[in-house]
């Protein structure tokens, strides 16, 4: 803990390690939602990147609506691997980030940003392949006066997220779990992924009792 702010500023949380990273790299944010009892994940946030997957570990900033000056402390913060996440209370009224910040990120390994709130300078995000969910956008800029807290539990979209939670987003939406979760989520999707390919394999071989569908209807008296 750092004493030399009147504000929470708690240290970094460590970064995924690369293996577990490249094993959650090709696996898709609905087979990980649905093995969190389809209850866990942000809600409400669009992609602003065209292209390319997020995976990293959380490093949280809750801020004053439409400031950054917390933001721009975490960023000093940023080590490869991390996501940056930020709580703005959800507000459109000023954005937060802009491509300046967003060059700033990527020069320093960010893996992406996550702002429950307002971002700016849209088309940087969309002609490029960094990673970014937002609630939206507005062209008005940021204050920098505060207060805010970096590294603390945060609310996103309806998911609380601690720092250094694992973040895996795509164009589906955004998944955050606990590390500690990790390898046994990564086993569950794989598994999920192999179900997947066999129902499709079923749909192709065009059965006309379908494993997967045929049982659901019947349990609710609909066939």
């Amino acid at each position: 803990m750092q004493n030399s702010s009147p504000f929470t500023l708690n240290s970094a949380p460590p970064v995924l390690s690369a293996e577990l990273a490249a094993a959650l790299q090709p696996i898709v944010t609905p087979h990980l939602s649905d093995n969190l009892h389809r209850q866990r994940g942000v809600v409400g946030l669009s992609r602003y990147n065209r292209r390319g997957k997020l995976v990293g570990s959380a490093l949280t900033v809750k801020t004053r609506p439409g400031d950054n000056l917390f933001i721009y402390k975490a960023m000093t913060l940023i080590q490869p691997g991390h996501v940056l996440v930020v709580d703005a209370g959800g507000d459109l009224t000023n954005a937060c980030v802009g491509e300046i910040m967003k060059r700033y990120l990527q020069q320093r390994g960010c893996a992406g940003l996550i702002v429950d709130g307002a971002i700016r300078d849209v088309a940087a995000f969309e002609n490029d392949d960094f990673p970014c969910y937002a609630r939206g956008h507005v062209h008005r800029g940021p204050y920098k006066d505060g207060p805010g807290e970096v590294n603390v539990p945060v609310s996103i979209g309806g998911q609380i997220i601690q720092p250094g939670d694992v973040i895996v987003a795509d164009e589906d939406g955004i998944v955050s779990f606990p590390v500690a979760m990790a390898d046994v989520l990564v086993q569950k999707a794989r598994e999920h992924a192999a179900k997947e390919e066999r129902i499709m394999a079923e749909i192709a071989a065009g059965d006309e009792r379908q494993s997967w569908l045929h049982p659901v209807l019947e349990a609710k008296n609909l066939l």
